[in-house]
C-alpha cells in the first residue's frame, strides 16, 4: 500500500497554538507526515474558552484537526474524545497516541479495532507515583505495537515492562524563526540567562534562582529572564525575595514567536535546570533547548533527565548537576570564555535535529 493512500490519526493531549512540548511534537509529527504523503487527522482539546485562536490556527494547516470543546462537567469531554477517536480509528491504518489521556483511550480502542497502534512517550505520563495511575498507564502501553520514546531517559522509565521501545529524539522546525526579524527586545544584565517554558518546578526556574546568590559573587551583573506561562511565578518571586535576588530575575510571561526569537538572540546562555517533582513530573527532552541552539545560543542543562539527549556536552552547551552551584559557575564561565565555539556548536547541533530528517525515523514503523 502506498504512503499516499494511508490514513493516520494522531490523538494528543496538547496542540498549538497553545504552548507545550507535547503539542509542539504532535504538530510537527502531523505536519511532516502530511508532507510525506499521509492523510493525517489530529484529535486535540480546545484549550481556549471561545476556540477562536484554535480555529484561526487550524485553518492554515495542511491536515485536519478535530477539536474537543471544553465542557462542564469535564467528564463529557472524555466521552467526546473517545467518540472522535473511534470515528477516526475506523478510517485509519495507523493510530498514534501522545500524552496521558490519549494512551488510555487509544489502548481502549485497540480492544475493538485491529490497527497499527503507536505510542509516543515523553516522560511524566509514564512516571506517575500513585500506584493505580501508574499501573493503568503500564497496562495501556502493552496494547501498542511500537512505543517511541523521545529520549533514552524516557525509555528507561519503562524498561521494567520489557516492551518494544525505540528512541527517536525530538526535532526542531527551522521555519519557526524568521530570517529577517524586524523587532528588538533588549534584555538587561550580563550574562543574560534565559529559560523558555511554563514557569513550574519541573522546568527548574526555582533551581536557577537558588543559585543566584552564588552566581552574583562571580557575575555581579547577571540577570535571569523567564519566558512562559506564569503558573508558579508567584511562588518563585517569593523565593527570590527571600534570597534577596529579586532584582536579578524577570518573569516576562508568554511571548509570541517573534518576541521570543528577539529575546533569545539577546541572551547569552539558555538554561534549564529541570528536576523531578514529588508527583513524578519530569523533563523528557527539552525542545526549547534546540530552538535556542538554532539561534546560536548555547545551553546549560541538568543531568538525570531527558535534557541529557538535548545537549551535546561541551559542544552545544554543558550538562551539570541541577543543585551544584560551583558546577554552574564553571559552566557559565566556560561558555563565556569560548562563546564563538559554543555558538557554532549549538547551531550545528540544532541542524542535526531538523524535523525533515527526524520524520524519516518514524516512517519505517508505519509500514
Amino acid at each position: 500500500m502506498k504512503a499516499s493512500a494511508q490514513h493516520i490519526s494522531i490523538i494528543t493531549s496538547e496542540f498549538p497554538p497553545q504552548p507545550g512540548g507535547i503539542g509542539d511534537h504532535a504538530y510537527n509529527l502531523a505536519l511532516q507526515l502530511s508532507e510525506n504523503g499521509y492523510q493525517v487527522n489530529v484529535i486535540a482539546d480546545q484549550r481556549s474558552i471561545d476556540g477562536i485562536e484554535e480555529s484561526v490556527f487550524d485553518a492554515s494547516l495542511s491536515f485536519k484537526v478535530r477539536r474537543i470543546k471544553i465542557t462542564s462537567p469535564r467528564v463529557f469531554m472524555y466521552f467526546h474524545r473517545l467518540f472522535a477517536l473511534i470515528k477516526y480509528t475506523k478510517i485509519s491504518h495507523h493510530v498514534i497516541a501522545t500524552g496521558k489521556f490519549p494512551l488510555w483511550t487509544t489502548a481502549f480502542c485497540s480492544l475493538f479495532f485491529k490497527r497499527n497502534y503507536l505510542a509516543v512517550i515523553h516522560g511524566t505520563e509514564v512516571n506517575f507515583k500513585p500506584y493505580l495511575l501508574r499501573t493503568s498507564i503500564n497496562i495501556a502501553l502493552k496494547r501498542f505495537r511500537t512505543i517511541i520514546a523521545v529520549s533514552k531517559y524516557t525509555k528507561q522509565l519503562i524498561a521494567h515492562l520489557h516492551l518494544n521501545v525505540v528512541v527517536i529524539p525530538n526535532g526542531f522546525n527551522l521555519e519557526k524563526w524568521k530570517q529577517n526579524l524586524n523587532i528588538s527586545f533588549p534584555l538587561e544584565g550580563y550574562p543574560k540567562l534565559i529559560t523558555v517554558g511554563n514557569v513550574t518546578s519541573r522546568k527548574g526556574q526555582q533551581n536557577v534562582i537558588k543559585h543566584l546568590p552564588k552566581l552574583i559573587e562571580t557575575f555581579p551583573q547577571i540577570h535571569f529572564h523567564c519566558i512562559g506561562l506564569k503558573t508558579e511565578a508567584n511562588d518563585f518571586e517569593m523565593l527570590a525575595k527571600q534570597l534577596e535576588v529579586f532584582d536579578y530575575v524577570t518573569f516576562h510571561g508568554r511571548k509570541d514567536d517573534a518576541e521570543l526569537q528577539s529575546m533569545l538572540m539577546e541572551s547569552d546562555i539558555f538554561i534549564m535546570l529541570s528536576s523531578e517533582t514529588t508527583t513524578g513530573d519530569v523533563e523528557g527532552f527539552g525542545i526549547a533547548i534546540l530552538e535556542a541552539n538554532a539561534l546560536g545560543v548555547p545551553a546549560i542543562g541538568s543531568i538525570g533527565c531527558g535534557i541529557e539527549d538535548a545537549i551535546d556536552a561541551n559542544r552545544s552547551g554543558m550538562l551539570i548537576d541541577a543543585f551544584d552551584s560551583e558546577a554552574l559557575v564553571v559552566a557559565i564561565s566556560s561558555i563565556l570564555n569560548e562563546t564563538a565555539n559554543f555558538e557554532i556548536g549549538a547551531k550545528t547541533w540544532a541542524k542535526e535535529h531538523l524535523w525533515t530528517d527526524v520524520i524519516q525515523s518514524y516512517i519505517p514503523y508505519l509500514k
